[in-house]
């Protein structure tokens, strides 16, 4: 079994083959280390690689482990479904939110992020492929949500996030990240200050730097298959 280390090497070695292959002029990519179900044994092993961007899917299992390791320069970011009774928790706690998707979320996560903390860094969550199983909004409904995000205060609107079908060829793979580029590149167009793709994770990693992901979402190519 390789170590967290090594499995984390060869992840930005499948990073930098694919920046040579599909986007030699893309600029930063930042890799999210996504530690849900992990122990904090293993978090640590990981910080001792340098990785310091951490990524929780529930609210209190990433309460619990920000507690537990206590390190102010750790950034944690919340990737899973917004709950409304954990709006709170996550508001006070969390440097961004990958996972909006309702008016009325944003407006409690603004009413609840102390004002003496940064703006709470958020990415609108897209359902890319209409699935009825997935979290997100269909693409007509970006913009409205997007200027809402823009009067609060204690939110930064981002950019996009998106969790695609599994697809098993590498050009499928491209196509929805390709649409969410698109979307990213209309809401520029527009006029909104948005700079970030979240979109790629272990198994479409290469597919999503194609299409000019800015922050990778990886759990698995790092610790191994959750048990």
């Amino acid at each position: 079994m390789n170590s967290i280390a090594t499995n984390l090497q060869l992840v930005h070695q499948r990073i930098e083959n694919a920046r040579k292959n599909f986007a030699p002029e893309q600029g930063a990519l930042q890799v999210l280390a996504v530690t849900k179900n992990q122990s904090t044994d293993k978090i640590k092993e990981l910080l001792e690689t340098g990785t310091w961007a951490l990524a929780e899917n529930y609210a209190q299992e990433g309460i619990a482990k920000i507690q537990a390791l206590a390190l102010p320069d750790l950034e944690w970011h919340f990737i899973g479904h917004l709950q409304g009774n954990k709006t709170a928790l996550i508001a006070q706690n969390f440097s961004w939110v990958h996972t909006l998707s309702s008016g009325l979320i944003a407006k409690n996560l603004n009413d609840a992020r102390s004002p003496g903390l940064p703006a709470l860094n958020v990415c609108i969550q897209i359902n890319i492929d209409q699935e009825p199983s997935k979290s997100g909004i269909d693409a007509q409904q970006l913009t409205a949500l997007a200027t809402l995000i823009m009067s609060l205060p204690r939110l930064r609107l981002r950019g996009l996030m998106a969790i695609p079908a599994p697809r098993q060829n590498f050009e499928e793979q491209r196509k929805p990240f390709r649409q969410l580029a698109q979307l990213l590149l209309n809401l520029q167009r527009s006029g909104f200050p948005v700079d970030t793709l979240s979109m790629g994770m272990s198994q479409d990693l290469e597919a999503a730097i194609a299409e000019g992901a800015t922050i990778l979402r990886i759990g698995t190519a790092i610790f191994g298959e959750r048990v």
